[in-house]
């Protein structure tokens, strides 16, 4: 299935696991340490310098654009945001990108936010990255990799692996 972001954010909530869908539009590349000053930016009650509200954020560090025009951008293991992830979805954010198993906890927070956990491919960076069509950091540049990217994707493969209503691929 095709979401087109800026269209169909909303039909994120209504996928069911195991669905395999394709994505274009606007994500946020944020993985360890961007989530941690998101989530402590949040907890003081200030501003978060992106609009968290119906985004997408995608667990990888981008490497650097070659010679093509192309970065390698794989998923990261999610697990090591999981102390992020319920302020970040309370906070309006409607999913993550990543890979691996969530736990139940985790798991209990996507259904009661209604958000959604997506998995791609691990070892297809390269690939995953030729899906960039425009890569820029957008806030907290000092952590290079770590920093938060604004992408803008176009056929950007992904699996519901935990949906809306808590179900996870793993259950």
């Amino acid at each position: 299935m095709e979401i087109n972001l800026e269209k169909d954010i909303a039909v994120l909530k209504e996928l069911n696991v195991g669905e395999w869908i394709s994505i274009s539009g606007v994500i946020y590349a944020a993985r360890d340490q961007a989530c941690k000053r998101l989530s402590e930016i949040l907890i003081k009650g200030f501003n978060p310098p992106i609009t968290l509200s119906n985004s997408l954020i995608y667990h990888t560090g981008p490497s650097p654009i070659n010679l093509c025009g192309v970065c390698s951008a794989g998923p990261t293991t999610s697990v090591r945001m999981d102390p992020f992830v319920e302020i970040l979805l309370s906070c309006g954010v409607i999913g993550f990108i990543g890979k691996g198993k969530r736990s139940k906890e985790i798991i209990e927070h996507f259904k009661k936010y209604k958000g959604i956990y997506l998995v791609t491919v691990g070892g297809a960076g390269a690939y995953l990255g030729s899906r960039i069509e425009k890569i820029q950091i957008v806030a907290f540049e000092d952590l290079g990799p770590e920093a938060v990217y604004y992408l803008e994707v176009k056929d950007f493969p992904a699996m519901v692996a935990i949906d809306s209503k808590g179900r996870s691929f793993w259950n």
